[in-house]
């Protein structure tokens, strides 16, 4: 477990967006010390110092005013959580390069689970060097520590040395490092340095018993987490995928066609594995790493399992048609990447005589390319749902997401003991005023609708429907659908709320009229 960890994460963000991305390569220009300043107690505080402001003797929790009094030069600038938020996830991204398994770490750290990918860089050590390099002339101040276990790795980045810790160093790592390394809250922390235990080594050494009695399970458990005796949980903050095949160029590409071409490519390269699965992605994800450090995510969807490659350049053709504007190559791509997101079982059916899987094939292709370039709520279709409640039985979806369901339900109809339904339902019924209404099963003689006076002449029901209890709960009131037809042949579907002789009375709604 890689754990990265960012001290200077808030001043770092400001000095880039002031001198560039690379100025820690260059040497910090002779400026004034960055701080950032947060309301903190009722008072204006520091929150974040950068190496200048540090080296002065200034301190986090300091007040503003004190600390301008001490050095009037001092470069204030509001802090941002969001935008330092921001930033870590743009390091995330940037570390995909290296593994798949990037988690966040608080606010200014980060874990990557580089089990079985240290080989490809030349080992743990290399690993660590080239991301450090890499992250340093970036302009970001960051310190690394690789082990076996995810709390030692984040203790030793963020209050140690860093570097690479054998399993039979960690006890040796671990015990000159202070308490707060164990990732504890400030209470805890506070307690044990006014019992003398200001490091862990004397934690360690100290009786287990009395410690628990005192301080609850909690701080054991951080302690046998950091020296791998107890399993730390790690979840990635991306969805892993499936199947995922990269090229690393030597020469960075910015046209679209030389996207698309090495895309086709890596699509090439996947196939086989999905033939070895007998499955076909669902959902394709192309990475695009920028040389800056700046990643692009383009997702594309198919509405059935699809393992062509052609097919799968094409819908990310349509996809970059479609973000034309917002892919800014910069200075090129440097690395690029295919991820199967989401992979199904493969159907390798045989084509029929009269051309039917042929226009089956055809209308897939049409959902997807236009999925692709206008997204994928662009499509939508109706999908039944086990509710006999008007209004909850049906669903709008996406149609890339139903098209399967609706091959598989082709040729099933609604059960017979289901009355005819409008072809427009409301999706809030409107209230009625019914006039003249047959007491107590019949419908209104004549109703009230949008200011407009309805005489019935022929009607239908009732068609009773209890509600829901589990959803509307058990004081639902029943409702008796009628289907009836007006003077002028318009033909509408209402219903009564409740029952004639109820308090409070009975209401009436339209719901939904007729071709």
């Amino acid at each position: 477990m890689l754990a990265l960890s960012f001290p200077h994460l808030s001043t770092d963000r400001i000095a880039r967006r002031k001198w560039g991305l690379s100025w820690r390569s260059r040497g910090r220009p002779e400026a004034a010390p960055i701080v950032c300043a947060g309301k903190h107690e009722n008072a204006m505080r520091l929150m974040a110092l950068d190496e200048a402001a540090e080296a002065l003797g200034l301190k986090k929790g300091q007040g503003v005013a004190e600390a301008r009094a001490m050095h009037p030069k001092l470069d204030i600038v509001e802090e941002d959580p969001a935008a330092d938020a921001r930033l870590l996830e743009a390091i995330a991204d940037w570390c995909d390069r290296y593994t798949p398994l990037v988690a966040i770490d608080g606010r200014d750290g980060l874990f990557l689970d580089i089990s079985g990918c240290a080989h490809l860089f030349g080992g743990e050590r290399a690993l660590l060097k080239d991301i450090l390099l890499r992250l340093f002339h970036m302009g970001l101040d960051v310190r690394g520590s690789i082990s076996s276990s995810p709390g030692l790795s984040s203790a030793v980045a963020r209050f140690g040395n860093g570097g690479v810790i054998e399993d039979e160093e960690m006890e040796d790592m671990l015990a000159p490092l202070p308490v707060a390394a164990l990732r504890l809250n400030e209470d805890t922390v506070a307690s044990l340095k006014k019992l003398g235990l200001k490091y862990i080594g004397d934690v360690m050494n100290a009786p287990r018993a009395p410690l628990t009695r005192r301080f609850g399970a909690s701080l054991l458990l951080r302690l046998d987490q950091a020296l791998g005796h107890d399993e730390e949980p790690v979840s990635p903050r991306l969805p892993v995928a499936s199947l995922s095949a990269e090229r690393r160029l030597a020469e960075p590409i910015g046209t679209e066609e030389d996207i698309l071409v090495l895309a086709g490519q890596i699509a090439v390269s996947l196939k086989p594995s999905l033939e070895a699965r007998g499955a076909g992605g669902r959902v394709f994800e192309l990475v695009l790493f920028r040389v800056d450090g700046r990643v692009f995510r383009i997702s594309v969807g198919a509405s059935r399992p699809l393992r062509e490659p052609k097919r799968i350049a094409d819908l990310f053709s349509q996809r970059l048609q479609a973000i034309h504007d917002d892919l800014d190559a910069g200075y090129g791509f440097e690395i690029l990447r295919l991820n199967v997101v989401r992979h199904e079982p493969f159907e390798g059916t045989q084509g029929d005589f009269d051309g039917g899987r042929q226009r089956e094939i055809s209308l897939a292709a049409f959902i997807d390319r236009v999925s692709a370039r206008l997204g994928a709520d662009c499509l939508q279709s109706f999908q039944l749902r086990e509710s006999h409640v008007p209004e909850r039985a049906v669903i709008i979806t996406p149609l890339m997401e139903s098209f399967p369901a609706h091959r598989r339900s082709e040729g099933s109809r609604l059960s017979a003991a289901r009355s005819e339904r409008p072809l427009r339902l409301f999706a809030r019924p409107e209230p009625v005023e019914a006039l003249l209404a047959e007491v107590p099963e019949g419908p209104p003689q004549s109703f009230r609708w949008r200011r407009l006076q309805h005489q019935v002449l022929r009607s239908e029901g009732p068609e009773r429907l209890a509600m829901e209890w589990w959803i509307d709960g058990a004081a639902a009131k029943t409702r008796d659908y009628f289907r009836v037809e007006d003077n002028a042949g318009h033909r509408f579907w209402i219903y009564r709320e409740g029952f004639y002789g109820e308090e409070p009375p009975p209401r009436w709604f339209m719901h939904g009229i007729f071709a």
